[in-house]
C-alpha cells in the first residue's frame, strides 16, 4: 500500500499520539505546522508547543506561521504538496484556500461524537454536563466550525471518577488509532462519509475563568462534575479566608444538613467536607493561592481552618 504525503497541523498535547503514530507507521509526513513559541506562566518564559518538541525529536520539518490565513502560509503549504492535511488541536481556523490544497482533503480529529459538542472545549463540557459517554470523530473539514462530513467515530464510556486530564489522554490515544484506520480506508478508496445532522448539534464554548467558580448552592453531582471537568486545568475554585482555593479532586457524600451551602461542615486529619444544597462534597486534592497542589490531608497539617468557615467570596 502506497503512503500518502501528509501535512500535520497541531499544537497541544492532544495531537501528540496522532503525530507519533503517523511517524511510527512510516507515513510520509512532509512537514509539521504548529503555533509560534509563546511566553507562558508567571515568569513569562518562552515555551515551544508540545507538537514542535515532538516533531523535532522525530526529525520532522517544523513551521510556525503567526497567522495561518496569510498568503505566505498558503504558499508554504502548496510548496509542501500534501495529499492530505491532518489537523488535531491546532488552534487556528483554516481558510478555504488551504482546505482546497490537498486533493484528498483535510482531516480533523475531534474529541466528541459530532455533531454533539462542537467547539473549543468538548472534553471539558462532556464532563461538566455529566455525560456517561463520549468519543472521537474523524471529520472532513469544511469552512464551518466542526460541521464537516463524518468519516469515522468511536464511542467510549466515561467513568464517574474520570477527570478532564484522564479523559483527554484516552481520547487522544483513541483518536490517533482511528485516524490511521481512516487514512488506510482513504488510501484504498473504501472510505465513506456521512453528513452531520446540524439540527442536533450542541456546542462546547471556550472556557472562561468565571466558569470555574463553584456555586455551593448547586447539587453535589453538579459541583463534582464541574471539578472533574476542569481538573487538572484550568481548575474549579472557591475562596478560603479570602484566598483562591482550587479544587482538583472531590467526591460526593449524601449527607443532608441545614447548614448554609459552602460551610465547612467537618474536618478530620484527612478530609474536608463542604456543604452543598443536597449533601456534602469531600475535598481530596486542593491548592490554596501561593501554595502547591496537595492532598487535603497534607493541607490540614499546615493550615488551620476555623469552625463554621464558609467558602466563597
Amino acid at each position: 500500500m502506497s503512503k500518502l504525503k501528509i501535512l500535520f497541523m497541531g499544537t497541544s498535547s492532544f495531537a501528540l499520539p496522532a503525530l507519533q503514530l503517523l511517524h511510527s507507521e512510516n507515513h510520509h509526513i512532509v512537514g509539521v505546522i504548529t503555533q509560534p513559541d509563546r511566553p507562558q506562566g508567571r515568569g513569562q518564559k518562552t515555551n515551544s508547543p508540545p507538537v514542535k518538541i515532538l516533531a523535532l525529536k522525530l526529525g520532522l520539518p517544523v513551521f510556525q506561521p503567526e497567522h495561518i490565513k496569510d498568503q505566505a502560509s498558503l504558499e508554504l503549504i502548496k510548496k509542501l504538496g500534501p495529499e492530505i492535511i491532518v489537523v488535531a488541536a491546532f488552534g487556528q481556523i483554516l481558510p478555504k484556500s488551504i482546505l482546497d490544497v490537498p486533493a484528498l482533503g483535510c482531516l480533523n480529529i475531534h474529541p466528541s461524537l459530532l455533531p454533539k459538542y462542537r467547539g473549543a472545549a468538548p472534553i471539558n463540557w462532556a464532563l461538566i454536563n455529566g455525560e456517561s459517554k463520549t468519543g472521537v470523530t474523524i471529520m472532513m473539514m469544511d469552512e464551518e466550525m466542526d460541521s464537516g462530513n463524518i468519516l469515522a467515530q468511536k464511542e467510549t464510556l466515561i467513568s464517574q471518577t474520570e477527570n478532564f486530564g484522564q479523559l483527554h489522554d484516552r481520547l487522544a490515544d483513541q483518536g490517533s488509532s482511528l485516524l490511521i484506520q481512516t487514512i488506510e480506508q482513504i488510501t484504498t478508496g473504501a472510505m465513506k462519509s456521512k453528513k452531520q445532522d446540524s439540527s442536533t448539534a450542541t456546542f462546547a464554548p471556550r472556557l472562561t475563568k468565571e466558569m470555574g467558580k463553584i456555586n455551593w448552592c448547586n447539587s453535589v453531582s453538579t459541583i463534582c462534575n464541574l471539578i472533574r471537568g476542569l481538573s487538572p486545568s484550568p481548575g474549579a475554585y472557591s475562596f478560603l479566608d479570602g484566598k483562591m482555593l482550587k479544587i482538583y479532586a472531590a467526591e460526593p457524600k449524601p449527607k443532608k444538613t441545614d447548614k448554609k451551602p459552602g460551610t465547612i461542615m467537618e474536618q478530620s486529619n484527612k478530609t474536608i467536607s463542604v456543604v452543598a444544597i443536597d449533601g456534602c462534597i469531600i475535598l481530596r486534592e486542593i491548592q490554596l493561592a501561593g501554595k502547591k497542589k496537595m492532598p487535603a490531608e497534607e493541607f490540614l497539617r499546615g493550615y488551620k481552618i476555623n469552625p463554621e468557615t464558609i467558602l466563597g467570596n
